[in-house]
């Protein structure tokens, strides 16, 4: 793939819409599927969804922990379903949540953003309350080699809330704090007119205002749990992100997911129908 991966996703939101499938096998859904709570279940699980994704949206998120339980083999599993998708031209998040300082940061990135490594996707989700600082050299990799990050800012669960909404010395909610500092790191390195590679992670469920987020610049993509099964539809993007919605990647896993192996082509076209309609496109 060429280009800044925040121009790719752009361009993949233009041409399939908004829908990213989560691969996230649950035990229980595994059972559903016919499948083994195992590695080799969890490979079978991803590949499938991948063959189901691909051609119908530009977008999947695989969640790391769920391939990690099984260790060394699940994640073997992991790299060949990373492999899959990005061969089938899908954008691949990685939903690893990774955050740490210094070295160890640094290793975190390479595994999952250099070219070549076994772990490779197009991007990663990071946790920036060791401080957004400490990302930098994340950042400076994922914009190398073409790649995105995406800083959790604003999540979906409520337990967040309480840090997320609390406010700093400067009296700015710690949410957006957090977008300030990625958004003038993107302002140093994109060019006018195109989308920031370094995005957030902001729940479908989250109150701007509560979170005092606004409509940052430059633009940047935006990766929002809460659509599906955590309450949040096609209906809600425009109202819930008003002007940023078109920058919104709405994830959505268990309300794909269940609709089972032989279901779950017919449920990702229905959900792109809907999505388009919601946004008139």
């Amino acid at each position: 793939m060429t280009g800044s991966f925040g121009e790719r996703v752009r361009a993949a939101l233009a041409a399939r819409g908004p829908l990213c499938v989560g691969i996230d096998p649950h035990a229980a859904l595994l059972e559903s599927w016919g499948l083994e709570d195992s590695a080799a279940g969890v490979r079978e699980f991803g590949l499938r969804t991948v063959d189901a994704a691909a051609s119908r949206v530009g977008i999947v998120k695989p969640q790391v922990s769920f391939f990690e339980r099984f260790g060394s083999a699940g994640f073997a599993a992991l790299e060949d379903v990373l492999r899959a998708a990005r061969d089938a031209g899908l954008i691949v998040i990685a939903d690893a949540k990774r955050g740490d300082i210094g070295t160890t940061m640094d290793a975190y990135a390479a595994a999952w953003l250099s070219p070549g490594s076994p772990l490779e996707a197009d991007a990663l989700t990071v946790n920036p309350f060791l401080g957004v600082g400490a990302l930098d050299t994340t950042f400076t990799r994922a914009q190398e080699h073409g790649k995105g990050v995406f800083v959790l800012a604003a999540t979906s669960n409520p337990e967040a809330a309480g840090v997320q909404c609390a406010r700093t010395a400067a009296e700015q909610a710690v949410s957006a704090e957090i977008v300030a500092q990625v958004s003038t790191r993107n302002a140093h390195s994109t060019p006018s007119g195109e989308w920031g590679s370094l995005g957030f992670v902001i729940g479908a469920t989250v109150d701007w205002t509560d979170a005092g987020l606004t409509r940052f610049s430059p633009p940047a993509p935006i990766l929002a749990p809460g659509f599906g099964a955590q309450g949040a539809g096609p209906a809600d993007l425009r109202a819930r992100f008003t002007a940023s919605a078109a920058m919104v990647i709405a994830s959505e896993s268990r309300s794909i997911l269940s609709a089972g192996p032989d279901g779950i082509a017919t449920a990702i076209d229905t959900r792109v129908a809907d999505y388009r309609k919601a946004l008139d496109v």
